[in-house]
């Protein structure tokens, strides 16, 4: 059985933990609203700018798009949004198994932009001498940070541009996102969405109305496919955002939640441990008396 000081240190050492973790879980709480709110606001303008792009897709301008055609290209291109920071529970790992799980469909070759030092360390683990993933090499094109404290909305818009100009010139034949939609508080779900070229639903139909396009339906079709495109990535980036606080604040209330279990047991330990010791002092005196007598 332990010592009683060595028990008595170990509640001092879990006491410390308990107080960094819940002040961990309170920041991750107060950033989560703002997340949330962020990501959360915009979705109704991506729902919107959907169904404007689902119109004009039905005009015969939208088949002169590069956007929306298909190329001969045996590569793909992969967006990954994970995080720069970690005790965030399982939200990094959830992402790399889904990447992982992507590249593996055989028969191409692939490019990633990584979003987050996760994203990242993962690349190199594949392309290192010991590859847990068993994947061939892929090759990092470019990585940004994820700063969750203070998302920058624009933070998506060099990633398309690049991911526009490797589609548009054949290099890559797909462009996917790989990253993690807020549902709720206590649940995430990573998802993989493909951003390029885009597809529409088939049941997108032709309206009865008649429309009258302003300056010219081509010119429509390229705007809008691009803002598009630019409102999805952002969207994607905000809701990873939000579930990386959500997974944070749970992971740390879990950790305190545990402390705070420990410090009982631990507490209980030592209280054995005194009473041990007193029966034995009583009974060592109770001892002597009976030597004296």
């Amino acid at each position: 059985m332990a010592s009683r000081q060595g028990i008595k240190n170990r509640i001092k050492s879990v006491s410390s933990t308990k107080q960094i973790t819940k002040a961990m879980q309170l920041v991750a709480a107060s950033k989560l609203r703002k997340a949330q709110e962020e990501a959360l606001g915009p979705r109704q303008y991506v729902e919107s700018i959907s169904q404007v792009i689902k119109e004009l897709a039905n005009s015969s301008s939208a088949s002169q798009s590069n956007l929306f055609k298909t190329n001969s290209s045996k590569t793909t291109l992969t967006i990954v949004i994970s995080s720069d920071r970690g005790l965030a529970g399982a939200y990094n790992s959830n992402v790399v198994r889904k990447l992982s799980s992507s590249l593996k469909e055989g028969g191409r070759n692939h490019k990633i932009i990584s979003v987050g030092r996760y994203a990242s360390l993962f690349v190199s683990k594949v392309n290192g001498p010991d590859d847990q993933y068993e994947l061939d090499e892929v090759d990092e094109i470019a990585a940004y940070p994820m700063s969750v404290s203070s998302v920058d909305v624009e933070l998506a818009l060099p990633i398309l541009q690049e991911s526009i100009e490797l589609f548009n010139a054949g290099k890559v034949s797909e462009v996917f996102v790989v990253y993690t939609k807020f549902v709720s508080t206590v649940r995430q779900e990573t998802k993989v969405e493909k951003l390029l070229p885009i597809v529409l639903d088939e049941q997108t139909t032709e309206s009865s109305l008649d429309k009258t396009y302003e300056p010219s339906s081509e010119v429509l079709v390229d705007y809008v496919a691009n803002r598009y495109l630019e409102a999805n990535l952002t969207q994607f980036i905000l809701e990873s955002a939000a579930s990386e606080q959500a997974s944070r604040m749970l992971a740390m209330k879990n950790a305190t939640d545990n402390a705070s279990d420990l410090i009982e047991d631990l507490t209980l330990a030592f209280n054995n441990a005194r009473q041990a010791a007193i029966t034995q002092e009583l009974a060592e005196i109770s001892a002597g008396a009976q030597a004296v007598n």
